[in-house]
């Protein structure tokens, strides 16, 4: 697995990025050469924050910290990571058995809870009409509704967009291509 490390208003030591690249690659049994993962190391408002990313051919890992010991983070990040990696297990066996970026076998069987191998369930279905706007006119709608996201069609590229609200409080874009 290809480990990227970036740090924003942080300045990172060799060691640190030593121990990231240790610890992560633990993750390596589980991925195949073409994973990737991206590790970003920032500072905000005196808050340390761990964000880490592992891609498996179009199957995405996420996790995230904000912490006030960087090394104690890492490791509640790989937790994190092998945690997902193993309660997901059964779900990604099934749907992706031809990806061969991820190692199925040597996964874990997660057993915390019970419904951890059940079907997931819909709660609800809704259908609405995609109305052409802009991403402002989007965040605009979605705080007039109350919710944290907005689908719309975008007019300056013709595509579906999402609107989000961060949990920094900023709003996020979503982009899809074909």
């Amino acid at each position: 697995m290809k480990i990227n490390i970036t740090s924003k208003n942080l300045n990172a030591s060799e060691h640190l990025r030593d121990t990231i690249e240790k610890k992560i690659s633990r993750l390596d049994k589980y991925f195949s050469d073409e994973a990737s993962a991206n590790v970003t190391l920032s500072l905000e408002k005196g808050r340390q924050k761990i964000e880490a990313t592992i891609n498996a051919n179009r199957t995405i890992f996420r996790a995230e910290e904000d912490t006030q010991d960087i090394y104690g983070g890492i490791d509640r990040i790989v937790d994190k990571l092998s945690g997902q990696i193993s309660k997901f297990k059964r779900k990604l066996a099934g749907k992706h058995k031809d990806n061969k970026a991820i190692v199925f076998e040597g996964i874990p069987d997660y057993s915390e809870t019970p419904e951890a191998d059940g079907e997931i369930e819909i709660a609800r279905r809704k259908k609405f009409e995609l109305l052409p706007m802009t991403p402002e006119e989007a965040i605009l709608q979605m705080e007039m509704v109350g919710h944290s996201f907005f689908v719309f069609l975008d007019m300056d590229t013709d595509g579906i967009g999402v609107v989000y609200k961060r949990n920094d409080g900023r709003y996020g874009l979503l982009e899809t291509t074909l």
